[in-house]
């Protein structure tokens, strides 16, 4: 089976609604190994509450005044000028990042659900973080509704998505499914 061999991402994504939530996932995701990346930082209120929390934070935004803003506001915490959709610039960035936090505008309403989920994919697969943390409505709303289904195993129990079943093995060896 193709499927089996195909890259799977072990990023965990916790989608909130509006600020607040979004930084007060900060005590329960980020401690003090973590290097963050924040995506879409603006004046870098949030990027300041996850600096004292980790080994390092680096906050960015599309708006060169933005971070201009930042950077005289909190000398201490480094701030740069990235475009969130392009990945390669935060890969650039030279850090081997654990969270990521986005906050975008744009991203939140459902009519950019699949901007959200292909950007979310992008720096999973690229940056390969434990976990992005991401402001986005319509993707908490999406996810809440999602249930990963399961495929019982012969006796009827449930298979996790990454253990193969034994109908599934004989299938890769050529023997045809006898049930």
């Amino acid at each position: 089976m193709s499927n089996e061999r195909q890259y799977k991402t072990h990023t965990k994504f916790i989608a909130t609604r509006g600020v607040k939530e979004y930084r007060a996932t900060i005590p329960f995701w980020v401690n003090e190994q973590d290097i963050v990346l924040e995506i879409g930082c603006e004046w870098g209120t949030t990027t300041a509450l996850i600096a004292p929390r980790c080994q390092e934070v680096v906050g960015t935004d599309i708006s060169p005044d933005c971070i201009a803003r930042a950077r005289s506001s909190r000398p201490a915490i480094r701030f740069e000028v990235l475009d969130g959709f392009d990945v390669k610039a935060a890969l650039d960035l030279g850090k081997r990042f654990t969270k990521v936090y986005i906050d975008m505008s744009g991203i939140s309403g459902y009519r950019s659900l699949l901007d959200t989920i292909s950007l979310l994919t992008m720096y999973a697969t690229v940056l390969r973080p434990e976990a992005i943390i991401v402001k986005s409505g319509a993707l908490k709303v999406f996810a809440a509704q999602c249930i990963a289904w399961h495929m019982p195993d012969l006796a009827g129990h449930p298979v996790e998505a990454d253990e193969p079943d034994e109908r599934s093995a004989d299938l890769e060896h050529g023997q045809p499914d006898e049930s």
